[in-house]
């Protein structure tokens, strides 16, 4: 997988248009669609700034499957608590925990879960 089909990825999970990628790089947005559909290359100096945009490492816009990711997101802005998972494209999260001993009981036990299945 190229850089084009994870930049499309990424911005179809952040619910980001094309032009709105492209305004945030100061790019004309047939700049950005070349990019995707991977008819011009990205250059080097927007890759940092691709990676802040979708909150991913640099290696990310390059990979063909992101690791697994178990964050325990008891700190958001209505101090519900939640659990969440990725593997690739597939995103499980779980919201509304009572308490932040719940949410880490949950993250372990849904962690060793994964570990089981990837053995």
């Amino acid at each position: 997988m190229a850089i084009g089909t994870n930049l499309k990825k990424l911005r179809n999970r952040t619910k980001l248009s094309q032009q709105e990628i492209a305004d945030m790089l100061n790019l004309d947005r047939s700049t950005y669609i070349n990019w995707e559909n991977e008819t011009s290359d990205v250059k080097s100096q927007y890759i940092p700034k691709l990676a802040e945009i979708f909150k991913v490492g640099i290696e990310d816009l390059f990979n063909e499957e992101k690791k697994i990711q178990i964050n325990n997101n008891f700190e958001n802005k209505d101090n519900a608590g939640g659990v969440g998972i990725q593997k690739g494209s597939v995103v499980i999260n779980i919201v509304n925990l009572s308490d932040k001993e719940s949410s880490e009981t949950f993250r372990k036990q849904l962690e060793d879960l994964v570990n089981k299945i990837n053995k």
